[in-house]
């Protein structure tokens, strides 16, 4: 099957230099990167582990023409077509891809990464270009966190606060993949439709090593794709203007690490972001997991940050409605931008990429006496490890090749840590629904 693609609005406004530009990133190392983002785009709804094998005969080309390009799919997934027209969602999902993995790559590969400042600005000019940094009057954007493999009753909750979210005009970003990242956007969807705000923000933020097992869900309206995991990271705290954290796996760990590691940098003690846990009152145990190991780890000021709301859809809705007076009150009194957080101060070792494989995760320093700050970073980086050899192509295959990867630390540590994964694999949370575990890690103690 060969399908040609008019572009939607904006990928036809490219200029002749820019069309080679993509042309030529096209017959570079950068193509497979840049097609297998693609795959995932236009495979949404489907999920899967062996994506790339089920359409091992798929392609994507670019062709040049007088008004801008023609993209030209062959043997695509059915799944993104209605009556043979290609659903507009998926198609943007797809000039999305084009202009983050193609466009910015060239733009970005001279960049020096391992300078902060660098960093931050490079994250910005990426959603600037986006077109994700609008103006606005008053903070409402909320991010939400959580698994992509979670319960139904765990959905239907995140659906029902994303609906209280959008009654009060507040607007979701999320990892744009299916679960607890769908939920709330779908929510906020009918939200906004009773209020009929017609400009309702569903911002999808991802990286190339996940996409294709977090694929962005019909929901999303806009897509970026930020270069590594890292800056993923960085940019969903500096546009958030406050966090709720839902049910999940290894990844809502690591994303909640991340967040209390900036959050408890002392540069940082006067920001004001909202944290919120929650989720429905058979997830307590969850809650009660993930509480006991960050204070038993990270101390009672990391614990003190979150907020634990259970099984309240609309009091949480409220209180994160009213938090954005505070965020707003905060940010004119330091000078700060309400749609990009400038003044939250984050430190070199949570924005350099880390690469998982088992000589790094076999030397992370897994051991209670350090800074929290370090300790936050270096937990991260466990937790990331586990999700690359869970659902990531390259920690898979590395897995399947060299056996799980080793953590080892001090032994208190190793037990909090151990006694945290089997939870979450005995709650289901580590895997796609259906599918059986096979742990990916290998706990020692030194």
């Amino acid at each position: 099957m060969r399908v040609l693609l008019n572009p939607l609005d904006g990928m036809n406004l490219l200029s002749q230099t820019e069309v080679s530009k993509l042309q030529k990133s096209s017959n570079s190392p950068l193509y497979a990167l840049f097609k297998s983002c693609a795959l995932a785009v236009l495979n949404v709804g489907n999920e899967s582990d062996e994506l790339y094998n089920e359409y091992s005969d798929f392609e994507i080309n670019l062709l040049s023409r007088e008004r801008g390009i023609k993209i030209e799919l062959i043997n695509p997934p059915q799944a993104a077509f209605v009556d043979g027209e290609i659903i507009t969602g998926i198609q943007e999902h797809l000039q999305s891809v084009i202009r983050d993995i193609l466009f910015n790559s060239s733009k970005y590969e001279t960049t020096d990464f391992n300078d902060s400042v660098e960093v931050t600005n490079a994250i910005f000019d990426i959603l600037r270009h986006a077109n994700v940094i609008l103006p606005t009057d008053l903070p409402n954007l909320v991010v939400c966190w959580g698994g992509h493999s979670i319960k139904e009753k765990e959905y239907r909750y995140t659906k029902e606060i994303g609906y209280q979210l959008g009654l009060r005009g507040l607007n979701i970003c999320t990892g744009c993949g299916p679960g607890a990242m769908k939920g709330p956007m779908k929510g906020a969807a009918l939200g906004h439709a009773k209020q009929r705000i017609k400009n309702g923000r569903y911002l999808g933020l991802t990286e190339p090593s996940i996409i294709a097992a977090e694929a962005p869900n019909p929901i999303v309206n806009e897509l970026v794709i930020l270069p590594d995991i890292e800056k993923r990271l960085e940019a969903f705290v500096r546009v958030a203007h406050a966090i709720i954290i839902f049910p999940g796996g290894a990844g809502t760990a690591e994303e909640l690490l991340y967040l209390l590691g900036i959050m408890l940098n002392p540069k940082n003690k006067l920001q004001v972001l909202p944290i919120v846990l929650t989720g429905p009152a058979e997830s307590i145990a969850y809650f009660e997991e993930i509480a006991e190991f960050v204070e038993a780890t990270l101390g009672k000021e990391a614990r003190d940050l979150l907020n634990i709301m259970p099984d309240k859809p609309a009091a949480v809705a409220q209180f994160i409605k009213d938090q954005m007076v505070n965020v707003r009150d905060f940010r004119k009194s330091v000078g700060d931008a309400y749609q990009y957080n400038w003044t939250l101060n984050i430190e070199p070792d949570f924005q350099h990429s880390f690469d998982p494989n088992h000589e790094n995760m076999s030397q992370l320093n897994l051991n209670l006496d350090q800074p929290k700050t370090q300790l936050a970073a270096n937990l991260r980086k466990a937790f990331s490890g586990i999700v690359a050899g869970n659902i990531k192509e390259q920690g898979v295959l590395a897995v399947k090749e060299k056996g799980p990867f080793i953590l080892q630390g001090d032994e208190t540590l190793m037990h909090r840590m151990d006694k945290l994964l089997m939870a979450f694999v005995e709650q289901g949370r580590m895997k796609l629904p259906g599918s059986k575990y096979e742990p990916c890690y290998k706990i020692n103690i030194l």
